[in-house]
């Protein structure tokens, strides 16, 4: 049976492929709805609290090309996750994001460490950056935050608002979430569009990225069964009682329980995410 047996007689190549109408579909029906900035606003001290994956940090840090002379846009920088220990390597970093007590966090971080590098503005991704003093930056970084309605348009800014390079991390389905959670629960599971959208966007954008794939250690450490349910909790819109008891039966049947009361939990699949890049060039500076 020929490979294209199954497929539309309107697609004959790639370039036949909607991937946007795609990404909008996927978007759709992914099972978790988008958030608010009120949303992120009275989630951001527990974000702040749990976003301590040094793994992540180090990894995406350490693949991005700063010099004492620098500057870096951070979109959608949430508490100062990269923001701050990029602040270290950099000239300056600006950050953006929707929620104010997202950025007032970061500001405290900042504080707290002596960090004087790093402005910070309220803005979102539909948001006119240039109106409101944002100027191009030698790279421009979206780190997990471009599960946005208009990607081509998120994608046109980062590139825009470039001179020398875009950064860009997105997930690899199902990363970041775990389809056991969603089994146990008896919620059917939707990701939502990965990072094989964004790809195939770029492409039909005349943009063709580097990718490096991002993995790492199933297996975390937690302090009690609380924090450790508190790291699949955010997953999930709203839990009643029942299902948020089965997820934490789900919790346990994942974890061993060491002699001093932590736990040490090994997710069923391995987080991943792909790290997306390209140069400003000639043909990028559109």
């Amino acid at each position: 049976m020929p490979v294209t047996a199954n497929m539309p007689a309107s697609i004959q190549t790639a370039a036949d492929i909607d991937w946007i109408e795609l990404r909008r579909r996927a978007m759709a029906n992914k099972s978790r709805r988008a958030r608010s900035a009120a949303d992120w606003d009275s989630r951001a001290d527990s974000f702040a609290s749990r976003g301590k994956d040094n793994s992540y940090v180090d990894l995406v840090v350490d693949n991005l090309p700063l010099t004492s002379q620098t500057t870096l846009l951070d979109i959608g920088s949430g508490p100062g996750t990269l923001a701050l220990p990029i602040a270290r390597r950099a000239a300056a970093v600006t950050a953006l994001d929707f929620s104010g007590r997202m950025l007032e966090l970061l500001e405290e971080k900042a504080a707290e460490q002596e960090i004087y590098n790093i402005t910070t503005t309220r803005l979102a991704w539909q948001d006119d950056w240039q109106a409101a003093g944002i100027s191009p930056h030698h790279i421009t970084l979206a780190s997990r935050s471009t599960a946005v309605t208009d990607l081509p348009a998120a994608l046109g800014k980062l590139n825009a608002f470039a001179t020398e390079a875009v950064f860009l991390s997105d997930s690899i389905s199902p990363t970041p979430f775990e389809p056991g959670a969603y089994e146990a629960v008896g919620i059917e599971f939707h990701p939502g569009p990965d990072y094989i959208y964004t790809l195939n966007i770029l492409y039909s954008m005349g943009i063709a990225p580097d990718v490096k794939i991002l993995e790492f250690d199933r297996v975390k450490h937690y302090v009690n069964i609380e924090e450790a349910l508190t790291s699949f909790l955010w997953m999930f819109n709203t839990l009643d009682e029942e299902q948020t008891a089965r997820l934490s039966e789900y919790v346990r049947s994942i974890s061993v329980s060491e002699p001093d009361g932590s736990l040490t939990l090994t997710r069923r699949t391995p987080p991943r995410w792909a790290l997306i890049s390209w140069q400003k060039t000639n043909s990028t500076k559109k």
